[in-house]
C-alpha cells in the first residue's frame, strides 16, 4: 500500500490530510471502489458511509425530494451494523489505495468504547469520524468525546446549524477536528405529508460557509462540508483555514478531481 498521507502522529489538532479533499460519509459507500471510474487516489481519505452499532433498517418513509438548488434525503442510515461491516469490508479497508476513516453513527454514549475498541489496530483505518445525533446537546457532545478518547485520531461531524455552538464547547476536547453534518429541513412530499430530512446539492453552501467561518473563528480544526461544486469554493474554504474539505453528492457525478486543489 502507498505511505498514508494522513499524519496523526502529532498532538490532537495536527490533522493533515493531503490532498486536503475527502468523501463525505453516506457519498461513496462502505470502501474504496478501485474499479469505479472516479479516482479514488486522488483523494487524501476516504470516509465510509454511516455504520451503527447494531443493524438499522431503512426508513418506513425513504424518500429524496427536489428543491430549488438541491434535494432533500431522507433515509434512516440503513446498514447491516459495525460487526458485519468489520466482517465484510476490513480487508478491503487494509488493502486500499488512500487512508479509510469510519464514521460511527451515535445513539447512546455507552456503546462508543466497544465500537471504538473493535477498529482499533485495524489495518487501513486511520481515524474515525463520529456523527452525533441532530437533537444532541452541545455538553453531551462533549460526554460522547470524551468516551470516544483512544488511539485513533477522531472527528466529530455536528450539525451544520449549530456548528459555532459545537465548536464552542468542544474546543478543550480531545478532538483531531469538526466536520460538518449536512443541515436538515423539511418539505411536503407527493402526499402531502411533512418529511424531515437532510439537505444537499449548491444551495446548502451559503450556511456550509458561515458554519465554516464560526468554526474556525473558534480555534477548532475544520474539515468543511455542505454544497460544494466548484472547486474555487474549496479553495475559499482552504483559504479561510479549514484543514480539509469533504465533497458529498458532487462526487456522484464527477469523474475527477483536477484543478480541484
Amino acid at each position: 500500500m502507498d505511505e498514508l498521507p494522513l499524519d496523526f502522529s502529532t498532538p490532537k489538532y495536527d490533522l493533515v490530510i493531503s490532498p486536503p479533499l475527502m468523501n463525505a460519509a453516506g457519498s461513496l459507500g462502505y470502501a474504496p471502489q478501485t474499479s469505479d471510474l472516479l479516482n479514488i487516489k486522488q483523494l487524501g481519505a476516504f470516509v465510509t458511509n454511516p455504520i451503527s452499532l447494531y443493524p438499522r433498517t431503512p426508513a418506513k418513509t425513504r424518500s429524496s425530494i427536489s428543491f430549488p438548488g438541491g434535494f432533500l434525503l431522507h433515509s434512516g442510515y440503513p446498514n447491516a451494523g459495525l460487526r458485519a461491516a468489520i466482517k465484510r469490508y476490513a480487508t478491503r479497508w487494509a488493502r486500499a489505495p488512500i487512508p479509510v476513516i469510519v464514521h460511527l453513527l451515535v445513539h447512546q454514549e455507552e456503546d462508543i468504547p466497544l465500537m471504538i475498541s473493535r477498529l482499533e489496530g485495524r489495518e487501513g483505518v486511520a481515524g474515525i469520524e463520529l456523527g452525533i445525533p441532530p437533537d444532541c446537546a452541545p455538553a453531551q457532545a462533549v460526554e460522547i468525546v470524551q468516551a470516544a478518547f483512544g488511539e485513533l485520531p477522531l472527528i466529530v461531524r455536528v450539525p451544520m446549524e449549530k456548528a459555532g455552538v459545537f465548536a464552542a464547547a468542544l474546543a478543550e476536547s480531545s478532538l483531531s477536528a469538526i466536520s460538518l453534518a449536512p443541515p436538515r429541513g423539511a418539505l411536503l412530499d407527493r402526499q402531502g405529508q411533512v418529511l424531515v430530512g437532510r439537505q444537499f446539492g449548491p444551495g446548502v453552501f451559503p450556511s456550509a460557509l458561515a458554519a465554516a467561518r464560526e468554526v474556525i473563528d473558534s480555534g477548532v480544526p475544520l474539515i468543511a462540508a455542505g454544497g460544494i461544486y466548484k472547486p474555487e469554493q474549496v479553495a475559499a474554504l482552504l483559504e479561510m483555514g479549514a484543514i480539509g474539505v469533504q465533497l458529498d453528492a458532487v462526487l456522484w457525478s464527477l469523474r475527477e478531481f483536477e484543478g480541484w486543489i
